[in-house]
């Protein structure tokens, strides 16, 4: 745990709306008490109902920014959210070879709410072979954890725990894996970490307001696991952050389609 306040920063997209990426990032990272700093590999066009448009920057580009934070600014942790394209999963994995940050949380963003791309099909082996042995903890959920894997998502626990471990096989330190998928009264998440595993339950909240819900999660593990004893408490007080952004998300009028989560419900 660092005494000061934490410098975290996000690579991700950005999104337009305001909702996801490398906005929700910073104002997670806000509402928890971290300063952030950001990097960013995509830019989109989007708003609630869907994405429109992506533009993907020169990998160099994504150097340079890495570059200028990383030699001035001390990073105490780090979200790794939308990466586009193979040549900047390559570009982010180099940096972050040669920077050597010490906790990193990589989300494992494919596929945005509106069921639009946000990684190309070829950089799916690149994110998984670069990127995933760098990493402290992935977060998948359980579509992207398939597809890293190659097989078809999980359809129990059981199963999203054979997966968990799977993915940790491949360098990873620590595997999230999200169970929102699975349908039911309860969202199960499992952390599998190297001393075992850890159940966090919690009753699935009935929104329509869940945009963004994937990178809240992550860059609220980036902002808290700095400033807890280890990261499986980190996860746990994630978790219970984006539980209540999602039960006052219906407090925000934003858009006509899904809308985002309230980040700072325990503010406004």
């Amino acid at each position: 745990m660092t005494s000061s306040i934490s410098n975290v920063l996000t690579i991700a997209g950005s999104d337009s709306g305001g909702g996801a990426g490398i906005q929700a990032d910073l104002k997670a990272f806000s509402a928890l008490g971290a300063y952030g700093a950001s990097v960013i590999t995509a830019l989109t066009a989007q708003n609630t109902r869907g994405v429109t448009a992506i533009h993907a920057p020169d990998p160099a580009f994504v150097t340079a920014q890495l570059d200028a934070v990383f030699e001035d600014i001390r990073i105490d942790a780090v979200k790794i959210g939308m990466l586009a394209n193979a040549p900047i999963v390559r570009a982010v994995a180099d940096a972050l070879r040669r920077h050597r940050p010490a906790r990193i949380v990589l989300d494992t963003v494919m596929i945005s709410k509106s069921n639009h791309a946000l990684l190309a099909p070829e950089a799916v082996a690149a994110l998984r072979d670069e990127l995933l042995p760098l990493a402290g903890v992935v977060t998948p959920n359980l579509p992207e954890a398939a597809a890293l894997l190659g097989v078809a998502p999980a359809g129990d626990e059981a199963a999203m725990l054979e997966q968990g471990e799977a993915l940790r096989a491949l360098g990873v330190q620590a595997v999230l894996m999200k169970g929102g998928h699975l349908g039911g009264a309860e969202s199960p998440d499992w952390l599998i970490e190297a001393g075992g595993t850890l159940r966090l339950g919690g009753a699935r909240v009935p929104v329509t307001n869940t945009h963004g819900t994937g990178c809240t999660l992550s860059s609220a593990i980036a902002a808290l696991w700095p400033q807890r004893a280890n990261l499986a408490d980190a996860v746990a007080d994630a978790k219970q952050y984006l539980t209540g952004a999602l039960q006052a998300s219906e407090r925000l009028d934003v858009g006509h389609g899904v809308g985002p989560v309230h980040h700072f419900h325990r503010w406004w």
